[in-house]
């Protein structure tokens, strides 16, 4: 039996973002009856639970501000190295997703590696390039990603061109690297077009079928909604830009609308989060297109979801977005003029065009990034 600990999600089941999905999906597709899968799961009390057949250990961490991720992991690293000793557990493999605890990870890895136990490490995107961060948090987390890598018996990269960068920045810890993709679902929602829920959604936002673009993620700057908002501001189309991401007390919302006055602009639609997944996936398959700003990251799950859903997907130009999406999208640059000449040329696109991106995009989904692929790409890694 190989018993695989998961530290760094909040949890499972997944009601977060990406490494949750992951971890969920990782779990509930497990196809070998010799894998027992342990996860941390974030909480406000200590205790164990079953989810399909992997062990959840929660793990309580007080609020302590940005330190909190870092004290989380490190509690439950602990806690793992403490199971494997009590229950004499060998040929065990403990896996961390980003690299929050780089300054302390040596002296962690030798105590594994005393109980047989390899330590491999997904090193996420570039975190320490993200712009919420000040100049003090950058550099620890640049630190701890070096540190990371440099004990590490493997990582797991997500992104090609993170893996890249893995071996080419750190070459001289010659880091051992394997790449796996995030992965998707390309099946249709549950929901119906004339689905009640779906229809108060688009009444209370007076939004329509096939006449809105869409963007979905977190509201920080590297994902560029400012130059999204800007350009769709100059471009002519008379369809809707939704947004849906969570904008409560986010102080980039503010600077955002002080920069731009989007709010003059009523094709612009600021209309939160949601969190019911079927919803979510109706709203992707209904949008006219897809718009996505990521700059910083690996394989971006936003972008996966967008690319196994909806019809027509419009990419920030950089080589993360190109290396997922390949000929399945249309690409637009930061220079000025870039995205709104490109929304003005769509609104006469041919319907056969159209279909053409839905079928690249979803083929492109299907042969390298399905779920089920990953798993057993996973599993044979664990083997």
């Amino acid at each position: 039996m190989k018993h695989i600990f998961i530290i760094g999600s909040k949890g499972i089941p997944a009601k977060y973002g990406g490494f949750e999905t992951f971890v969920d999906e990782l779990v509930s597709r497990r196809k070998s009856p010799n894998l027992k899968y342990y996860v941390s799961c974030l909480s406000n009390h200590n205790s164990e639970s079953i989810y399909n057949d992997a062990v959840c250990f929660k793990v309580k961490v007080p609020d302590i501000g940005p330190a909190k991720a870092v004290y989380y992991d490190l509690k439950a690293l602990k806690h793992c190295i403490q199971y494997i000793k009590e229950n004499n557990l060998t040929d065990s493999i403990v896996y961390i997703l980003a690299c929050r605890i780089g300054p302390f990870f040596g002296k962690y890895v030798k105590a594994l590696h005393k109980l047989n136990c390899k330590v491999f490490v997904n090193p996420d995107g570039h975190e320490w390039k993200r712009a919420k961060w000040n100049y003090f948090i950058k550099k620890y987390w640049k630190l701890s990603e070096r540190l990371m890598v440099k004990h590490a018996d493997l990582l797991i990269c997500d992104s090609k061109n993170i893996e890249s960068y893995i071996k080419n920045y750190y070459k001289k810890y010659n880091p051992r690297t394997s790449f796996i993709a995030y992965g998707a679902d390309t099946s249709k929602s549950t929901l119906s077009n004339d689905d009640n829920l779906l229809l108060e959604w688009y009444q209370k936002y007076d939004i329509h079928l096939k006449d809105y673009y869409l963007v979905v993620g977190r509201f920080v700057p590297e994902n560029n909604y400012e130059t999204m908002i800007r350009e769709f501001m100059k471009s002519t189309t008379q369809k809707k830009f939704v947004i849906i991401t969570n904008i409560e007390k986010n102080k980039f919302f503010n600077e955002l609308k002080d920069k731009t006055h989007f709010e003059v602009d009523n094709r612009i639609k600021f209309v939160g989060t949601v969190y019911n997944q079927q919803l979510l996936k109706k709203i992707r398959e209904n949008a006219f297109a897809y718009l996505h700003g990521h700059e910083v990251g690996g394989t971006n799950p936003s972008l996966l979801e967008a690319l196994a859903s909806t019809q027509l997907n419009l990419l920030l130009d950089v080589g993360f977005n190109r290396e997922v999406a390949e000929e399945g999208a249309l690409y637009w640059g930061k220079a000025e003029g870039s995205l709104s000449k490109l929304i003005n040329s769509l609104d006469n696109i041919d319907d056969e065009v159209l279909k053409n991106y839905e079928l690249l995009a979803k083929k492109r989904v299907n042969d390298e990034y399905s779920w089920d692929l990953i798993e057993e790409r996973y599993e044979n890694l664990w083997n």
